[in-house]
């Protein structure tokens, strides 16, 4: 078994974070909620506490029992952690009085410290936190300092226990990875098994002990999770894996015919299924964005139970869901999730459907899934993709959809794609797309006055889609994107750039 990091969360929004890059580091780790501390096993190296939205002097705070681990494994305990540590072992918590979010500088940085060790005085770390650790216990020894806060780390005597106020996971913590490397590699006794090729080899071995010769459905949908599922899949069981590849009428232009070909260099067995007429009709007339999803995921699922009947003694569903799909489903306080989502790559199957569901991708993140299918040899047109929703065209089309103007988007679509590939600037927005609004405006084209369409183009920076910034394309860029756009696409005379971050907006429009 691979040596694992455990880290317990308290509800923080980094902790997400945090993972991702200790797996970076090849040094795998778990996420478990604070309340169900999983068996410490051999191979368990080290744990992690992470930060919270709560304040260790709260009433209905957590409280973990950490009999088991202080002391006896390397602990390190970030933000909330690292108070927890303080307040519950002697030491004081108090409300700040200068509160510290976003950029600091550490003023002191003891070098001595196995934590801090390779860290310099001034590099910038990344704190947000509203109380602060006013006293240590006794044997509590300080390892760092910001001018605001004296308290900034420290460190346990006689124990390999560590604490830091600041978040080392965050890309504005400049040294952060330091700290990280320096706590899984040399305190916690890492060696860094964690690799694409020693998951592939592994997953593939499990995949083939799991399935034996049984028959696997996938529902493919030319993105990077399906996409590299499904090659694992092939490798461990071949021809026993059956695609289905369903053309909703709402994808990008020529997008059908284009993920089809693609998947045939890789060797899979793919069904493609045309049946964007039966999604223009169940489309029709409906214009409320959720009742427009669910139309989509009714009928999707109605065409894939049709095409799986077909494929003779099929015992097993398998979908790409990725590590966060499986955390975020889980509370971190203990009570019912506010995130729940649905994370199925085809809709969400019904129990009459009677198949098992095999998730060959559900350890990993969304980078660790592109270096896995990079180990696999996927061709980077695939790896590299935008995300692309599940109901595609549908959501970003507001109103009522339509095949003429699903035709219209499709056009403006493919010149907004095409020339961020064609000027180098694909690979630098997380995602991009155009919407198609629900108002027509005047516009002049020639001596003649016009009165039609509007739509607005969209990109976004971001790392897992959870937060994200507009693109700040160059003017140049859009400026003739946008004259493209009114020239070439016949029933569009005016072109607009969202500027919304998320939060507040969301990526999507519906």
């Amino acid at each position: 078994m691979h040596e694992r990091i455990i880290i317990l969360d308290f509800g923080s929004q980094y902790t997400q974070l945090i993972a991702r890059r200790i797996r970076e580091l090849n040094v795998y780790c778990e996420i478990h909620p604070w309340n169900k501390i999983p068996s410490i096993t051999d191979n368990v190296k080290g744990i992690i506490l992470s930060g919270s939205p709560f304040s260790v002097r709260d009433e209905q705070s957590p409280k973990p029992n950490l009999d088991a681990i202080k002391g006896k494994l390397p602990l390190l305990g970030i933000c909330f952690g690292a108070q927890y540590l303080a307040h519950h072992f002697g030491g004081e918590v108090m409300p700040s009085n200068t509160r510290e979010y976003g950029r600091a500088h550490l003023k002191y940085v003891d070098e001595s410290c196995t934590l801090t060790k390779g860290m310099s005085t001034g590099s910038q770390v990344w704190m947000s936190h509203g109380d602060t650790i006013e006293r240590i216990p006794e044997h509590y020894q300080i390892i760092a300092s910001t001018e605001d806060v004296s308290i900034a780390g420290y460190h346990v005597e006689g124990e390999h226990t560590y604490a830091i106020q600041f978040h080392p996971e965050v890309y504005h913590s400049s040294e952060g990875k330091i700290l990280l490397q320096n706590f899984v590699y040399t305190i916690s006794g890492c060696s860094g098994d964690w690799t694409p090729n020693s998951f592939v080899e592994e997953t593939t071995s499990k995949l083939r002990e799991q399935l034996g010769e049984d028959k696997v459905i996938l529902g493919l949908s030319g993105g990077v999770d399906s996409s590299v599922a499904a090659v694992l899949l092939h490798k461990a069981i071949g021809s026993n894996l059956h695609c289905i590849f369903v053309d909703n009428g709402l994808l990008r232009k020529n997008e059908f015919e284009s993920v089809l070909e693609s998947y045939k260099g890789i060797g899979l067995n793919v069904k493609g299924i045309d049946s964007s007429e039966k999604f223009y009709e169940a489309l029709k007339n409906e214009t409320d964005p959720e009742r427009k999803r669910k139309a989509i995921g009714r009928v999707f699922v109605e065409v894939f139970d049709e095409e799986s009947k077909k494929v003779e003694g099929a015992k097993w569903l398998g979908q790409g869901t990725i590590y966060p799909d499986v955390i975020e489903s889980v509370s971190a306080t203990g009570g019912p999730s506010q995130t729940i989502k649905s994370h199925h790559n085809v809709g969400g199957l019904p129990d009459y459907m009677k198949l098992q569901v095999v998730e060959p991708l559900r350890l990993l993140f969304k980078d660790e899934v592109r270096r896995i299918g990079k180990s696999l040899e996927i061709d980077q047109r695939i790896l590299g993709r935008h995300p692309f929703p599940g109901p595609g065209l549908g959501i970003r089309i507001l109103g009522e959809v339509t095949k003429e103007k699903v035709r219209i988007l499709q056009e403006v679509d493919a010149i907004f794609i095409d020339s961020l590939k064609e000027d180098g600037l694909y690979d630098d927005v997380w995602q991009a797309g155009a919407i198609f609004l629900p108002i027509q405006s005047v516009g002049v084209m020639g001596d003649e006055r016009t009165y039609e369409n509007a739509v607005a183009l969209r990109a976004v920076t971001s790392t897992d889609g959870m937060t994200a910034d507009w693109c700040h394309l160059p003017y140049t860029f859009l400026a003739k994107v946008s004259n493209k756009i009114i020239n070439q696409v016949k029933g569009i005379n005016r072109v607009t750039y969202d500027i919304s971050s998320k939060p507040p907006a969301t990526i999507e429009w519906e």
